[in-house]
């Protein structure tokens, strides 16, 4: 098992944004954290990440206990997170915000340039290479906020809605870069609200709500789980969801 996460718990004052969560992810996989807006997805991978130390619980890394390490020495043992909003240096080139990532790996101007052009090249920003961060689409940014996490050569990569922004067109070369990234060699955790991304994409989904793992499984299990459906859709809604679906 690559990442197991145990009775993981982060309180903010009188807020419990995480409750007891627990989530295993074994290599080579794609897998899913979904729930509703505010369930404590982003939270979760903050603490997973080194980015907020929990409040209870443990996080294992191939074997090591990681629980509270800071966010660079958890990415020196090969798990990287990206960020929902994408922040690039902006008067920065692609190129340049890429070997930011590749510097983790390369002390070296050219051993770093030329591992943030292959980067590039498996992402479809090669082209793009000298134009300044700031001129960027949204979708843009997306590949490069992925492109400069991949250039640390994770081998756990953990990605914060990267298709939030994105058009149907965008979210389909999205998914396809994704499972280049598995193919790789890369195992995924993904947060996403873009189901169909989900659908296509994870072999096991969790869901979060209220910062509880309610449900887990394969995708066609879960979205059908009377649980999730209430998370998402309010009270009531799984009687009516299985109603229409009799019917």
């Amino acid at each position: 098992m690559m990442l197991q996460v145990q009775g993981l718990s982060k309180i903010f004052g009188g807020l419990r944004a995480v409750d007891d969560a627990s989530l295993s992810v074994d290599p080579g996989r794609i897998v899913a954290l979904i729930g509703p807006n505010g369930a404590g997805k982003t939270t979760f991978f903050a603490c997973v990440a080194g980015f907020h130390r929990p409040d209870a619980g443990r996080v294992h890394f191939n074997g090591q206990d990681i629980t509270g390490m800071a966010p660079h020495l958890i990415a020196r043992r090969g798990m990287v997170r990206t960020f929902q909003i994408t922040q690039p240096f902006a008067k920065l080139s692609v190129l340049d915000n890429i070997m930011v990532g590749a510097y983790q790996l390369h002390a070296h101007d050219a051993d770093a340039r030329a591992h943030a052009i292959a980067v590039a090249q498996k992402v479809g920003m090669a082209p793009l290479l000298a134009q300044p961060a700031m001129e960027l689409t949204v979708a843009g940014r997306k590949r490069l906020e992925l492109a400069r996490a991949l250039a640390t050569n994770p081998q756990l990569l953990l990605l914060d809605e990267v298709m939030a922004g994105l058009n149907p067109s965008e979210i389909v070369e999205m998914v396809g870069i994704v499972r280049t990234i598995r193919d790789m060699g890369v195992t995924v955790l993904l947060i996403e609200h873009v189901m169909q991304a989900v659908m296509s994409l994870s072999e096991h989904i969790y869901v979060l709500s209220h910062g509880r793992v309610i449900a887990q499984g394969a995708p066609r299990d879960v979205v059908s789980d009377p649980a999730v459906i209430e998370a998402y859709l309010g009270r009531g809604a799984a009687a009516i969801h299985g109603g229409v679906a009799h019917a």
